[in-house]
């Protein structure tokens, strides 16, 4: 068009001083990126005052016109626009000529156009920007929303398991406790019967029955262990000793099978010894009957530290702060999706019938909540699953310590 440079300015957003972004032609014969820009305030010398008055100018004769900031090579003659977009100085556009009256109607005609259709597309790019940050915000407002639903949705599945199993609960441990008295009536009997019968053959038959009312009494205990009716007396124990007496014992032939991984330091913890004893022991039979395939059961133990960001899926909510682990770890079949969600039901149990009376997970379970504890289950078909049960630590004295350190 005639024009031998230009040199873009733009605003910043407090309209108080142009910064050179761009030129062309004898400001910038080699097209390199402006590393030294150029700052002007708004009101000082011509490209300034265009800024701040927001109106045109052409200048016939720069020696002559105070506004004038010399340069390097001084011009003779030029042309400044300013580009304006909703009621904003964005930048100026500014052409400078070494002759005397180089530019007229035509040359502001020309730039204040090229300076309009600059502004239009400046703000079609600011509504597309705008637009995107629009969509940006709607695609994390949804994500949002969405994780919102699954966690509540999350949040009503473990409401709708608790009520559940809380009022399987109380069903079981009235039941128990029924139960219990009638086995009590059962057991006196038999002892009584026991100094009257001489026969050889009755006295089998006899044991025989008081057998089995030693097992029902297991199963009563185990019964009101899940509905958490079972009466527990709680002492300061080291896990690490009652997982590696039980170990030591292989009272059920475990065997080699067993691996034992026990944390140094372990902080202590108040349990029931005996309750503490049988969870275990479920825990083992239940990763044995799984039929490990490396013929590996791993038990171990550690002390951790849990917050609301590294919270474990649990069977029930447990309140930050430090907590002993014991972790009982098979390598078996694994345990289905559908499965899962019912495994800490009492009498629930996917052993053929007369192999288990399905209470062994739910006494753990129970025993566990009594405790303060909870439980977490991780499992997958064909590669095993770990049972995870967590004990708040204590100190000496028995009070919670959440700042207790290793």
């Amino acid at each position: 068009m005639g024009f031998v440079d230009c040199v873009i300015y733009q605003a910043n957003a407090e309209q108080t001083t142009l910064t050179q972004v761009a030129a062309w032609g004898e400001k910038n014969p080699f097209g390199r990126s402006i590393l030294n820009p150029l700052v002007i305030p708004f009101g000082k010398g011509i490209t300034g005052t265009v800024a701040q008055e927001r109106e045109p100018a052409i200048i016939d004769d720069l020696l002559k016109d105070q506004n004038y900031i010399p340069d390097t090579e001084p011009a003779r003659s030029e042309i400044c626009v300013p580009l304006v977009l909703d009621n904003r100085v964005l930048g100026v556009i500014d052409s400078e000529h070494p002759a005397i009256g180089a530019f007229g109607p035509a040359d502001l005609e020309t730039l204040t156009t090229v300076a309009a259709m600059t502004s239009a597309k400046l703000a079609l790019l600011e509504e597309a920007e705008r637009s995107s940050r629009r969509y940006n915000d709607l695609l994390k407002t949804h994500a949002e929303l969405s994780a919102e639903k699954d966690s509540r949705r999350a949040l009503e599945t473990r409401l709708f398991e608790a009520r559940r199993l809380e009022s399987i609960g109380r069903l079981t441990g009235k039941f128990a406790h029924d139960f219990n008295n009638l086995l009590t009536v059962v057991c006196g009997n038999l002892e009584l019967l026991e100094g009257e019968i001489s026969s050889p053959d009755a006295q089998a038959f006899l044991q025989d029955g008081k057998e089995a009312a030693v097992r029902g009494t297991k199963l009563i205990h185990d019964m009101l262990a899940f509905s958490r009716k079972a009466r527990h007396v709680p002492d300061l124990i080291d896990l690490n000793k009652v997982v590696a007496d039980i170990c030591q014992k292989d009272d059920r032939g475990f065997g080699p099978i067993v691996e034992v991984s026990l944390a140094s330091q372990l902080w202590s913890i108040r349990l029931d010894r005996s309750a503490t004893d049988n969870a275990l022991r479920n825990l083992m039979t239940n990763a044995r009957d799984a039929g490990t395939a490396t013929g590996r059961i791993l038990i171990s133990t550690g002390n951790v530290r849990l917050s609301r960001s590294n919270m474990p899926p649990l069977t029930n909510e447990l309140e930050p702060g430090n907590y002993v682990r014991l972790r009982v770890q098979d390598f078996g079949s694994g345990i289905s999706d559908t499965d899962v969600y019912r495994i800490f039901d009492p009498f629930f149990t996917t052993k053929p019938v007369g192999s288990g009376s399905g209470l062994g997970l739910s006494m753990v379970l129970g025993f566990v909540q009594q405790s303060g504890g909870a439980v977490g289950v991780t499992t997958c078909i064909g590669q095993g699953s770990t049972f995870d049960l967590y004990f708040p630590a204590t100190t000496a004295d028995g009070n919670n310590s959440l700042t207790k350190r290793p």
